[in-house]
């Protein structure tokens, strides 16, 4: 029996109505990526797109919110030791995961770029048998040596300090999905150097990791975010961190949350 396996079998419960009881719902939210989840230079809270939807699973469950930080490569696992009881952390919907967590609907929609620096990447052939840094844990390494066989990955503990790496020249790209490269750009001092180019990858859609066999949180999570689409207020968190005004402008295009996701 696998280590997730054995995790399941012994948290095997009702989680929302130990949710209920508890009066506390704990959300595993990344505090390193803007726009997602990044410190609040005012409040000192994790606050992003992820942060604003678990809370609003919070309040229609009319619990309080507690954020647990997690990475991309520690996330399951704090899952399935119980350590939190949802994870909103940039998470795409791979059948691999899929094996270890149930996912909700798809609640953002993005793909897989790469930041390099000025004028150095114009196509996909400019970069292979590069070295091309990402975060552990994420499914972006894995997609360029399927798409780029020569290429060379290094991993780091999270995507700034990837970022950092091509800043000081020790990589020739950085590779996740857009909206994190937008913000790992949009906080960089020397901004001005870097660019992601137009080279897309993979398409990429996120989702709310869940124990598994725990259908009764599942379902209620899915609902809420249905609900959520329809009222207006997903498109209205959308618009809060990446809509026109915001800091990392980006398009949602024709993604709505549906059930077919």
């Amino acid at each position: 029996m696998s280590v997730f396996s054995l995790c399941t079998t012994l948290l095997a419960a009702d989680t929302l109505e130990d949710i209920k009881k508890r009066g506390v719902l704990i959300a595993g939210v990344k505090e390193f990526t803007p726009g997602f989840g990044s410190i609040d230079d005012n409040t000192g809270e994790i606050a992003g797109y992820d942060v604003d939807f678990v809370r609003a699973i919070a309040n229609r469950l009319g619990v309080k919110l507690q954020l647990q930080p997690v990475t991309s490569s520690s996330r399951i696992l704090q899952l399935m030791k119980g350590d939190i009881d949802i994870i909103a952390a940039t998470m795409s919907k791979i059948p691999e995961r899929a094996e270890q967590v149930d996912f909700s609907y798809a609640y953002f929609f993005t793909g897989q770029k790469f930041i390099v620096k000025k004028g150095t990447a114009k196509k996909l052939a400019d970069l292979d048998n590069k070295k091309i840094g990402t975060a552990k844990g994420s499914t972006s390494g894995q997609n360029v040596s399927n798409i780029l066989p020569g290429a060379k990955i290094l991993y780091f503990d999270d995507y700034p300090q990837a970022f950092l790496a091509l800043r000081q020249n020790n990589v020739f790209a950085v590779t996740s999905d857009e909206p994190i490269l937008v913000s790992l750009l949009g906080e960089a001092p020397d901004k001005e150097q870097f660019e992601i180019p137009d080279i897309r990858i993979s398409d990429e859609f996120y989702g709310l990791g869940i124990r598994k066999g725990e259908k009764k949180l599942l379902d209620f999570v899915n609902k809420k975010l249905l609900e959520m689409e329809k009222n207006g207020e997903a498109k209205k968190i959308f618009n809060k961190w990446f809509g026109p005004n915001s800091k990392m402008p980006m398009k949602r295009g024709n993604f709505r949350i549906t059930a077919e996701k």
